[in-house]
């Protein structure tokens, strides 16, 4: 029987390297839209604001409607989405003001990404269990991998092609949810059966331990995509390296080490336990964040930057695990889950961003050796520890009981 869902799998991996482009194609080309679109740097952070919005909305309202739509339905309106959303990134720019043409397109992605958070966990979930178990792990490797994908290629292309013909990529990364969107047509789906209601949504909101994991998720998203954000923009400004070279040696082998620790926790699966691998690495992002922050020497800094990626590789990942074990909660679960995890996604970077530019501006900076901008980001980077140290806590209290 497993067999048979094979295509499925592979499908909703697919899918999770739709969002890794979704999420971190745009940012890309953050520098041409400013040189090319005279965009200001308001409009540019609007984009990637308007992009998580538009997402936790859709993740909102699709706990509410997945359900009843069904699944296949719903994964196949993501991918139309997420494929005229990324083409209308290269067309829209040069039919409308560009700034305009930006924000519809972003816009339009962002419902194929949000929807794609929503249902593929649940799909996987409600797919007979691989042998070994791990199957939500190894899933969320698709996106980290995608990520690596995404930043790898889009960096080595527009160096041979040039930055004038930019707008080629995203209408060639449209291809692949465009080839989802056929497979989703044919592969077996479990449709699910029971809808969700306002009586399971009163359940789950009368659980306490919901309310630990949605914190969790908030943290897990934060955890993740604070270093993330600023992975390149430190190996460039805080050490010194160009631009192509912060791209590869920051988003990029974060991308790689975040993947080998979803792909490892995946195939062991059901060999470890998760709760204590998520308290674990988050001892593990907690060091991370700080040989980052105070280590001088550059290669050990970004060393540090590149396997928080590992550490917090099982968080989200494992979160869902250790929720639909313990909750049984459902596509309303999963969707209110991915609703907390892009809060701490966007939440994250912005309370970054907000401590960084106070340090920078206050003048203590000289006092450490450093210019105004390292000290801003290394304080920005030390502020968002809080977030792995709460994740350890959190999971400590996290019932290993399953919750009926």
């Amino acid at each position: 029987m497993e067999n048979q869902y094979k295509k499925t799998r592979f499908a909703c991996y697919r899918g999770f390297i739709t969002q890794a482009i979704i999420v971190n194609l745009a940012p890309l080309f953050f520098v041409i839209f400013r040189e090319k679109f005279n965009l200001n740097f308001i409009q540019i952070a609007n984009l990637t604001g308007i992009n998580f919005g538009a997402q936790i909305i859709v993740d909102f309202l699709g706990v509410l409607f997945v359900d009843r739509l069904g699944y296949r339905r719903c994964l196949l309106w993501a991918h139309a989405t997420a494929f005229m959303g990324l083409v209308g990134l290269g067309v829209l720019p040069f039919l409308l003001p560009p700034y305009v043409g930006l924000v519809m397109a972003t816009v339009v992605y962002a419902i194929g990404s949000g929807l794609i958070e929503v249902l593929l966990s649940p799909v996987v979930d409600n797919l007979p269990a691989e042998p070994g178990g791990g199957a939500m792990a190894l899933l969320h490797s698709f996106y980290s991998w995608g990520q690596m994908a995404v930043v790898l290629l889009t960096t080595i292309l527009i160096r041979i092609i040039g930055e004038d013909l930019w707008f080629l990529l995203p209408v060639l990364w449209s291809l692949l949810p465009l080839y989802n969107y056929f497979s989703f047509r044919k592969v077996p789906i479990i449709e699910p059966e029971q809808k969700t209601s306002l009586a399971e949504m009163k359940r789950l909101f009368g659980n306490g331990i919901f309310y630990l994991a949605i914190l969790l998720m908030i943290c897990s998203g934060a955890s993740e995509q604070v270093m993330s954000q600023w992975a390149s923009m430190f190996a460039e400004k805080g050490i010194g390296v160009s631009k192509i070279w912060g791209d590869i040696l920051g988003p990029c082998f974060f991308a790689v080490t975040m993947g080998i620790g979803r792909t490892v926790f995946g195939v062991l699966g059901d060999r470890v336990n998760m709760r204590r691998v998520i308290m674990l690495t988050s001892l593990g992002a907690v060091v991370c964040y700080l040989v980052t922050v105070f280590v001088s020497v550059p290669v050990i800094a970004l060393l540090g930057c590149a396997m928080t990626g590992f550490m917090v590789s099982a968080m989200w990942p494992g979160m869902l695990d250790l929720s639909s074990a313990r909750i049984k909660g459902g596509t309303a679960m999963f969707g209110l889950l991915a609703v907390a995890g892009d809060m701490g996604c966007s939440g994250g970077p912005m309370l970054a961003g907000v401590i960084s530019d106070f340090a920078e501006q206050s003048g203590l900076a000289q006092g450490f050796g450093l210019t105004g901008e390292q000290f801003g980001m290394k304080a920005g980077i030390l502020a968002a520890i809080i977030f792995p140290v709460v994740m350890f806590f959190g999971t400590l209290l996290f019932k290993e009981k399953k919750e009926s």
